[in-house]
């Protein structure tokens, strides 16, 4: 894969830099068979739902088809955004398209809002306000198991996947710090679908018992309120890494002391980090140097530097370094 590295560059008050285009290979975000397993769970398990509660007058079934319909195309536009991510730099982005799985996960999450959350509670409502007796229930519970089956299987294959990549951190910790989005929405999908079945069976089992309808509507709503409640969940942490999340402070800390061990440093004054995909950062340092180095000893201490910080971080694929006067201050070089 292309991409351009940051080549050689001269001390001048604004620090001239030049880029170096040339050709390497290194792994962009997969996606895991959590995804693969969801596809396959979800398109089979919304189309029994539909037929069920076509055949029962069931709401609550019909929005637990929209639910299943919805991860569906959320798995799709994963795969998408993942396959898109993939494609090397080129001259109109030489940062590469690593980005493009953070987009698509936004829109996944709008969608789970839109499609997912809304619809399941204008469909409850109107089976509220309307209640209609359940037509041979029978299918509805079956229907349900085998979606539990599915969509329990699913989730178990997430858990899974996604607990390689915790490193000892808890569950919602996890989750924040993440840079994958493919993981944890997969896991937020199938986990708010387990607890969607859940709810549906319940109030299912009440309005079939206690002869009370208007019941089927409710569980409709909840499972609606549910998937908005994860949107907003999901909206937030993928908006977060659209805007561009920078490395953890420990890490920043243990880049300085990396980099101000250099015989050549004098002091490292700004760090500033974004990730273009989940295995890809662009590096910024602001570094004040030994006044007697020459530019050819610049040149050769950046060199070392960049060198010694690729190999300390496999993930900083690019390492600008930017040289600062020792008698100016960072608010004087940021004017």
């Amino acid at each position: 894969m292309h991409f351009f590295e940051i080549g050689k560059i001269r001390q001048t008050k604004n620090a001239v830099i030049g880029l170096r285009y040339i050709n390497t290979k290194f792994p962009m975000a997969k996606a895991n068979k959590s995804i693969y397993s969801a596809l396959a769970a979800n398109l089979l398990i919304a189309v029994t739902k539909f037929i069920a509660g076509a055949f029962t007058n069931s709401s609550s079934m019909i929005a637990e088809g929209i639910h299943s319909t919805v991860d569906t195309s959320n798995q799709l536009l994963l795969l998408y955004g993942l396959k898109r991510s993939a494609k090397p730099a080129d001259q109109y982005r030489p940062f590469g398209y690593g980005k493009e799985l953070y987009f698509w996960s936004f829109i996944v999450s709008i969608m789970i809002f839109g499609l997912g959350g809304v619809l399941s509670v204008s469909q409850g409502i109107t089976h509220i306000r309307h209640p209609e007796e359940l037509v041979d229930p029978g299918w509805n519970y079956a229907v349900l198991a085998l979606s539990f089956v599915f969509e329990g299987a699913s989730l178990m294959v997430a858990i899974k996947e996604f607990n390689k990549t915790r490193n000892g951190l808890t569950w919602w910790k996890a989750i924040i710090k993440s840079k994958d989005p493919s993981g944890f929405l997969v896991l937020f999908e199938d986990g708010a679908a387990v607890m969607g079945l859940l709810i549906v069976f319940v109030l299912m089992v009440l309005s079939h018992s206690l002869k009370m309808p208007f019941l089927d509507g409710l569980a409709s709503v909840l499972v609606g309120v549910l998937l908005i409640l994860v949107s907003f969940i999901l909206a937030r942490e993928s908006r977060s890494l659209l805007m561009g999340e920078g490395l953890s402070p420990e890490t920043q800390q243990k880049l300085k002391v990396l980099v101000e061990s250099d015989n050549d440093v004098i002091e490292v004054k700004s760090i500033l980090s974004t990730y273009q995909s989940p295995k890809e950062v662009l590096l910024v340092l602001i570094l004040t140097f030994q006044p007697e180095l020459d530019t050819e000893d610049l040149t050769t201490a950046i060199d070392r530097l960049r060198d010694k910080i690729k190999a300390e971080y496999s993930i900083i694929r690019f390492v600008i370094i930017q040289p600062q006067s020792v008698t100016l201050k960072s608010d004087d070089f940021a004017s």
